[in-house]
């Protein structure tokens, strides 16, 4: 029997550009799905950076997207559009979404969702999206990484960090991350990470030189930019390749770059938000067939550092904004 669906739906808009304050609860018409969309009744949603950048208005959302914040979920199909043929009603399914997370419902193309793993929670199931989608693309597709080379990931602890840790590991690859206190570090070591450096006290590309003895790091993943884009020339091995996913340290730096050439380095980057739901379906498969055993099998799985209602969604945001979690932040919907 067919769900009988409200018309509205509790959902986190954005009253202006701003500081978390600006995250409000208001009520919002449940969206129809299109054709080949589907319609989820969200359990539970990530935050990640590019929503507090949304927040602030520096990443408005592609055309046609919501624009409630939110580009990742887990929930329950509740309604099809009349092409979809992969899922029905009742599916357990998490995805990535272009907007509109954070939310009760939330609309999505039917190949940008993946089923659950077994054995995951809503909670756990809304932190692999956004942060597995990009790992993959950058590290694996861009990044070409290999088993047996070593990847250097900046901010170790963030979702993306702790994720490029797991999927590294599990595919034999070794991995030194930076992150910004002793504390964390021992936490990306806990994770698996085989060299983590303090780069309050230390400098990366002379402990990533001396880990690698000399050689540097095959592939390097950034999300800093500014004054380490140099540096992660100078850290990276020969035939290296650095991707850069943001630029929290900003964009517009000089630059010399004779080390690329001598290196033969390439440099290279994306952004996923923007992208076709094609082009995401293509990651989408991808991750299903390489990532989705490891996820059942347990050998890696998302961490959830904190979860909060959704009508808290400033008090995720400011969480986020402090730096001090490890992992994942997760809004619990319903």
């Amino acid at each position: 029997m067919a769900t009988i669906l409200p018309q509205t739906m509790l959902a986190i808009g954005i009253t202006s550009p701003g500081g978390p304050d600006v995250l409000v609860p208001e009520t919002r018409l449940v969206p129809l799905p299109g054709p080949c969309e589907i319609l989820v009744h969200v359990k539970a949603a990530g935050v990640n950076r590019p929503d507090i950048l949304q927040r602030k208005g520096g990443y408005p959302p592609p055309k046609g997207a919501s624009d409630i914040p939110g580009l990742e979920v887990s929930g329950i199909v509740v309604a099809l559009g009349e092409a979809v043929t992969r899922y029905q009603l009742g599916d357990v399914i998490c995805a990535l979404v272009p907007g509109g997370g954070y939310a009760e419902y939330c609309t999505v193309h039917e190949t940008n969702a993946l089923p659950v793993p077994h054995g995951l929670s809503m909670e756990e199931a809304a932190g692999i999206p956004e942060t597995f989608f990009t790992v993959w693309t950058n590290v694996f597709d861009r990044g070409a990484l290999k088993p047996d080379e070593t990847l250097l990931v900046h901010g170790g602890t963030s979702g993306i960090g702790t994720t490029a840790i797991m999927l590294a590991k599990a595919f034999g690859s070794r991995v030194i991350v930076t992150a910004g206190s002793d504390e964390k570090c021992q936490s990306t070591l806990r994770i698996g990470a085989d060299r983590a450096i303090n780069y309050r006290k230390e400098d990366f590309v002379a402990e990533t030189l001396s880990f690698t003895d000399g050689l540097g790091a095959n592939v390097i993943l950034d999300m800093v930019g500014g004054d380490y884009i140099a540096r992660n020339c100078a850290a990276a091995a020969r035939d290296g390749r650095i991707v850069q996913i943001a630029f929290q340290g900003g964009s517009k730096v000089e630059v010399d770059f004779v080390p690329l050439m001598m290196k033969r380095l390439t440099h290279t980057g994306s952004t996923l938000r923007p992208r076709s739901f094609e082009e995401k379906a293509l990651i989408a498969k991808a991750l299903e067939a390489q990532v989705w055993p490891l996820l059942v099998q347990g050998r890696c799985k998302p961490i959830i550092h904190a979860i909060f209602p959704l009508k808290e969604a400033a008090k995720a945001h400011r969480l986020m904004e402090s730096g001090v979690h490890t992992g994942k932040i997760i809004l619990a919907v319903a």
